[in-house]
């Protein structure tokens, strides 16, 4: 998919995909498998969506006029008792990027040398978009390594299956434009 000359458009395309591979991912496990943690000090798929909705939620809302770190948003509660089942962790997880998508939408170029604070700490509206995307990127590629370790031999490749690169360079336009991760 082609960028374009617009930071806050080319930022919603970029989360848009972190979000579909989440949720292919997730559409892969058993609704128990959701709440499953490969160990004590590891947090399980349902933690990790209802610590992202936290932080979408805190960071999003009233954006541009408060800090990202809400006084009422209590992080550590954010990785004790997840959502039990699958349609309260899709409801929490679609109310977190419904907060982000609002607020990125409002928002023109323009905004991107405004300045928001972060926990009392100044950030460019840009730095503060890129921060966002990074703590995405990160926990989406969780929720992926999770979902398919869960999901083990049921697993369906989410980008370019083990072993067909060549088969998927073959086919794709001469730019050399392709899709990365999430195997």
């Amino acid at each position: 998919m082609a960028s374009t000359a617009s930071h806050i458009q080319d930022s919603l395309r970029v989360f848009r995909q972190y979000k579909q591979l989440a949720e292919r991912a997730m559409a892969q496990v058993e609704d128990h498998q959701l709440g499953i943690a490969p160990d004590p000090e590891s947090n399980s798929i349902a933690t990790i969506v209802k610590h992202m909705a936290g932080n979408m939620r805190s960071r999003w809302t009233d954006f541009l006029t408060t800090d990202g770190e809400k006084p009422d948003r209590h992080r550590d509660a954010e990785f004790l008792a997840p959502p039990a089942g699958r349609a309260e962790l899709i409801q929490t997880w679609e109310a977190g990027w419904a907060c982000l998508f609002q607020a990125l939408e409002a928002l023109s170029d323009a905004d991107l040398t405004r300045t928001v604070a972060i926990r009392g700490e100044p950030h460019s509206v840009l730095q503060a978009i890129n921060r966002q995307i990074a703590h995405q990127a990160y926990h989406s590629g969780q929720i992926v390594f999770l979902a398919k370790h869960l999901a083990s031999d049921r697993w369906t490749a989410l980008t370019i299956p083990r072993g067909k690169s060549e088969e998927f360079n073959a086919r794709m336009p001469a730019s050399g434009a392709g899709s990365e991760g999430g195997r």
